[in-house]
């Protein structure tokens, strides 16, 4: 969700529609509107919301990486068990997909292990990839028989016989957190076996878990071969034409209420706190394609007495940019354009950098304006002061409060994945994501091509970086919005209250969705969740 987020706010093409404002109470914000005539989706189920798509490529691909070869060191009995990888492990990745919605997700990977007896213990391995793979035979008693009791492989046959005992056949998550653990305990030969064995669950076409399966199978290849940056950087260059991939963008902002939920739920936060204001000055330090505003401009110049001037300083960076075709200049004419049609004063100031470049002097203050500073899907990617004594999130957050602002708001995914070790950052992945795969298969049929393209690059990226990779190279670090709390009022901030009247739109809004995602407030924020998994959580602050 967050590639999606970070390289677009996508439901904004080349060409503009609007209809006129909805007035509700002394005004209001406007349903979301399908803007381009390419870019849409048909959803006769969901309450009427509808439009069409139109996908550019019959081809896609998935990603996919291939067998992986390990090698482990022998050891003495008197030394540990613990096998140690001594070759380097080797990753290469095939120019051309070989992948479609119809096969399974790969060979199985192959290794070996050196033992008192190598040939014997390698055909005692392929035994039992073959009886695991193979349709209703008894692994556990083929290797009591065939198996000497006294081998020095016996430690490793004993756990598998256990991780057999313990995961029934078939039984996807269950394998797949197996797997995470072995590699959690640096279990490589166990770790590889029970990859094989996923490697025929996993299918991009199945279920929302089968689906999710196959991406999180990718970082977990990566992260054996350590190769997590590598694989990362190789799928960021497999992006398709831009013009796609802003179709993909859309689809996701179209199909699923995150965005709109979250971009609702921050614009009548700014609309609350500028209503007698006639000077107002918005600062977005990740704007993509700037479409979180296009209903604020609408909502403005429908307030009572007249729209205020508006200045909006866009934050950018290169993904963006590919995203959208060009630089800040193209938002900016969109939306000049924009505002004029609805007869708002308006201003578009560009600053080409990321989050973690921006300085004082980048952000145009003025004075004499009310100030608005939005935090929309961007601020986890900022690094902390657990990847750099730098720590951009909170200097940034000081920066802000600096200046003074009437509002800032704040939305992210409500996900831990900053700190936590490789093993929860995995349950967390998998609980979040497999919620964020279900409310995509609610709506978006599975056969549909473009659902795989959505997938793979709008979500399959965070989902990899989040498993395969440490440290600098390891983008995706979310917090759960308690974390988030205390960083604000350590920065000097504090709450700012909701609006009931953008409550109330927001739950008009989700009635054009499955009955599944739910609403909440608590705590002085707004929580959108689908079932009992909170997904995004969205808050104010002064």
């Amino acid at each position: 969700m967050q590639a999606s987020r970070r390289r677009d706010r996508s439901s904004m093409s080349n060409t503009l529609h609007y209809q006129p404002v909805q007035k509700l109470g002394a005004y209001s914000f406007p349903q979301f509107q399908h803007f381009g005539e390419d870019l849409s989706y048909n959803n006769s189920s969901n309450g009427g919301n509808s439009c069409s798509i139109q996908i550019y490529h019959d081809q896609y691909c998935t990603l996919e990486s291939s067998p992986l070869s390990v090698n482990y060191l022998s050891f003495s009995p008197g030394e540990s068990p613990m096998s140690q990888q001594e070759s380097q492990t080797s990753q290469s990745y095939p120019t051309e997909p070989r992948l479609s919605p119809d096969t399974n997700y790969g060979s199985p990977i192959s290794g070996s292990c050196i033992t008192e007896d190598v040939n014997d213990f390698r055909h005692k391995l392929k035994e039992l990839e073959t009886e695991m793979l193979g349709p209703d035979l008894d692994i556990l008693a083929t290797y009591n028989n065939t198996l000497p009791s006294n081998s020095i492989a016996s430690p490793y046959i004993d756990n598998w016989r256990q991780m057999m005992e313990a995961i029934p056949r078939g039984d996807l998550k269950k394998v797949l957190i197996a797997c995470a653990k072995a590699m959690s305990n640096n279990d490589l030969l166990t770790a590889q076996w029970l990859i094989s064995e996923l490697r025929q669950l996993v299918s991009v076409s199945g279920e929302p878990i089968q689906r999710l399966a196959a991406y999180m199978l990718e970082g977990l290849v990566a992260r054996l071969a350590s190769s997590g940056s590598s694989i990362y950087k190789s799928l960021r260059c497999k992006e398709p034409a831009s013009f796609e991939l802003l179709s993909y963008m859309h689809i996701l902002y179209e199909v699923c209420p995150y965005f709109k939920f979250g971009y609702m739920s921050a614009n009548g936060a700014i609309a609350e706190a500028m209503k007698d204001e006639n000077r107002v000055h918005i600062i977005d330090f990740q704007i993509g394609q700037g479409s979180q505003w296009i209903t604020l401009i609408q909502a403005f110049a429908a307030r009572p007495g007249g729209p205020p001037h508006i200045r909006i300083t866009g934050m950018d960076d290169s993904t963006s940019s590919y995203a959208r075709g060009g630089g800040l200049n193209i938002v900016g004419r969109k939306l000049s354009k924009l505002a004029q049609t609805f007869k708002v004063p308006f201003e578009f100031h560009s600053a080409a950098m990321s989050g973690c470049e921006v300085q004082l002097e980048n952000l145009g203050i003025r004075p004499g304006e009310a100030l608005a500073v939005n935090f929309a899907f961007m601020l986890h990617h900022m690094p902390d002061e657990s990847v750099s004594t730098e720590n951009h999130r909170d200097r940034v957050l000081r920066l802000v409060k600096s200046l003074n602002p009437k509002v800032v708001t704040l939305v992210e995914q409500e996900s831990n994945t900053n700190t936590a070790a490789f093993f929860p950052r995995f349950l967390e992945a998998l609980d979040y994501y497999t919620a964020m795969f279900e409310s995509i298969d609610a709506t978006l049929p599975r056969e549909r091509r473009e659902r795989i393209s959505v997938e793979q690059h709008c979500l399959a990226r965070d989902v990899v970086n989040i498993i395969a990779c440490e440290g600098t190279e390891r983008v995706e670090r979310h917090e759960l919005l308690g974390k988030w709390k205390s960083r604000f009022r350590m920065a000097g901030f504090s709450p700012y209250p909701l609006s009931s009247l953008v409550n109330a739109t927001i739950k008009t809004l989700l009635q054009n969705y499955c009955t599944k995602y739910r609403l909440e407030e608590r705590d002085g924020a707004l929580y959108l969740g689908w079932l009992n998994r909170d997904l995004v959580a969205s808050c104010a602050w002064k």
